[in-house]
């Protein structure tokens, strides 16, 4: 477990990249469903519960919201999409929002891809997948709620999405993960520690963590 994590602190919310810390140093970005549980991840990991808000209405990250970990390292919370009961055209803008800082962010170094294992690799799961295999930026993919399935159900739907992305061709790691049970946790800071590391040269593979 990395203890950096634990000092993660807000920094602020923007609805457009004019409004966003300097673009310098290196960002993780959190990226997944309205109901995946992004924010419960977020907390979980750092041991904050009220560091990223939970809402019991999904879609209520509705911004780019920043959390500083030290003046180089930052996690950058996304918009969640395809699940929340807005206009579409709030939903197109949340789209070219998110649009815009994947291809703009020059300190973007890594995309955590949060999926509810009940329900992993939608539509919109496999466009950030294509999206980073284009970029050839690094994935870190969490299947979230693992408490909701038994070891058995939970781990082979682990092995269900590595076979999916068996040929992608670019940095990619998956966990299984649960903030109700808090599991996962050392993975997920192993798999960050790696996400702001990474570099062009490393290899590409998929790996699991249990």
């Amino acid at each position: 477990m990395n203890p950096v994590y634990h000092q993660a602190k807000f920094i602020n919310s923007s609805p457009h990249l004019s409004n966003t810390p300097p673009d310098q140093g290196l960002e993780v970005a959190f990226a997944g469903r309205s109901n995946a549980g992004k924010s419960s991840a977020i907390n979980t990991l750092t041991r904050q519960n009220g560091l990223a808000r939970i809402s019991k209405t999904p879609g209520r990250t509705q911004m780019l919201n920043f959390f500083e970990i030290n003046d180089q390292q930052r996690f950058v919370d996304l918009p969640g999409y395809g699940y929340a009961k807005v206009p579409v055209e709030v939903k197109k803008k949340w789209h070219t929002l998110m649009e815009t800082y994947l291809t703009d962010r020059q300190s973007l170094c890594g995309i955590v891809l949060v999926m509810d294992v009940r329900h992993p690799l939608t539509d919109f799961d496999w466009q950030m997948v294509e999206w980073c295999q284009h970029t050839g930026l690094a994935m870190h993919i969490i299947l979230t709620k693992a408490d909701k399935l038994t070891y058995g159900a939970g781990k082979n739907t682990l092995l269900k999405v590595q076979k999916e992305l068996k040929d992608c061709s670019f940095p990619i790691s998956i966990q299984l993960f649960s903030a109700l049970k808090k599991s996962g946790i050392d993975e997920l800071h192993s798999a960050l520690d790696n996400l702001f590391s990474v570099n062009d040269d490393e290899s590409s593979a998929i790996s699991i963590a249990e």
